[in-house]
């Protein structure tokens, strides 16, 4: 990775992936991961938004699970828009993606990731049962979240407005690539940006949120009159929590490491951490269709009813007729067709059994128990 920074330059960086890369299996390998983290990631988010909305619509909603849905959302938009550009860059090693793109990827992705964490923040004062606003007055419903996301997203794109500042394109031989150039007359003021950034947008909310979780999970354990079904819930929340601050942590540092003007970190680490970040997303519905009893519940719900739909189109073959007749001769006609090839035979021994048996009533006057009588008489 070679740069030559000029004497009125105090920071440099590329945008939207590393580029002017050297190898093949750089070249190939990347790509390809972040494709399959991509198709993989982004089925299991469809899947939770599909279990989410029927939830809703059967009344099974709840202030968490909007939230939550929200996450999911969040991370299929990081699936679908942000990992493909990556992909595209390493394969490219150059950038072929046009200005607009370089000068909105990372600020995008930053948006994106501010908004999860801030959502797992806000998650913290959700309810996990959803309470008309008019049966108990309480300001938490449906206003309260919608309120609260459009809130996180506006703040989530406001504060990486500073790095489309200077993010732009430049020729580099016959090539072209997408870098940040911070000039040096505004070398302290994002100095102090990239400084209080990462500190406010990541390390407060996720310190915050897994101080909430574990705190409530230890009183949900210890203290809850039924502990089992109240730390369910806190125990989902806390391990998305901790898998977004590890699987982050890589990607905040390296950016914060290289955008403070230090020496570069291993281009391999760099790597890395971008592609942690794309897991992460992919983790996040894992841990929902493993430990979410309501998730888990409909996604088994979403498979019996695609595999009956599928079963629907096959013709039953081996179906039994319907006869009117009495449960011998349905017994006998099930053995005939369970042979095959023996349909038109029928057994000796079971049509003699039942030649005098077939059609056979008792008469209306005729006592079928003759001796009951008798001993009534007596």
């Amino acid at each position: 990775m070679d740069s030559n920074r000029a004497a009125n330059v105090s920071s440099f960086d590329f945008v939207g992936g590393v580029q002017l890369l050297q190898g093949e299996d750089t070249r190939t390998a990347v790509p390809v991961l972040l494709i399959g983290i991509c198709v993989s990631g982004a089925v299991g988010n469809l899947l939770v938004l599909l279990i989410f909305i029927r939830d809703f619509r059967n009344g099974r909603g709840s202030e968490v699970k909007a939230l939550l849905a929200s996450l999911a959302s969040t991370d299929l938009v990081i699936l679908l828009l942000c990992a493909p550009v990556r992909a595209v860059t390493y394969y490219k090693q150059t950038w072929t993606l046009g200005s607009f793109v370089c000068s909105t990827s990372d600020w995008f992705q930053h948006s994106c990731v501010v908004a999860k964490t801030l959502i797992l923040a806000v998650s913290t004062r959700a309810k996990h049962t959803l309470v008309p606003c008019a049966a108990t007055g309480a300001p938490h419903g449906p206003t309260w979240i919608h309120g609260a996301l459009a809130c996180i997203w506006i703040v989530a794109m406001m504060v990486p407005i500073p790095q489309m500042l200077f993010a732009s394109l430049q020729p580099y031989g016959r090539d072209t690539i997408c870098v940040a150039v911070t000039p040096a007359c505004a070398s302290d003021f994002m100095s102090l940006f990239y400084k209080i950034y990462p500190t406010a947008t990541f390390l407060v909310p996720v310190i915050f949120t897994l101080a909430y979780y574990t705190k409530t999970l230890h009183a949900a354990v210890n203290h809850a009159p039924s502990p089992r079904q109240q730390s369910k819930v806190t125990l989902v929340l806390l391990c998305l929590s901790s898998a977004l601050g590890l699987m982050l942590l890589p990607e905040l540092g390296t950016f914060t490491w290289t955008r403070l003007g230090y020496n570069k970190p291993p281009v391999g680490l760099i790597i890395f951490a971008q592609v942690l970040l794309y897991a992460c997303s992919s983790f996040s519905p894992v841990i929902l269709m493993t430990m979410y009893d309501d998730v888990r519940e409909g996604l088994v719900t979403i498979w019996f009813v695609a595999t009956c739909r599928s079963s629907r189109n096959i013709p039953r073959i081996n179906r039994c007729p319907k006869t009117e007749g009495n449960g011998a001769e349905s017994g006998a006609n099930a053995v005939a067709n369970a042979v095959p090839g023996e349909q038109d035979k029928t057994f000796p021994d079971v049509e003699h059994f039942w030649t005098g048996r077939r059609n056979t009533h008792v008469e209306e006057e005729q006592d079928p128990v003759p001796w009951e009588r008798e001993e009534k008489m007596l």
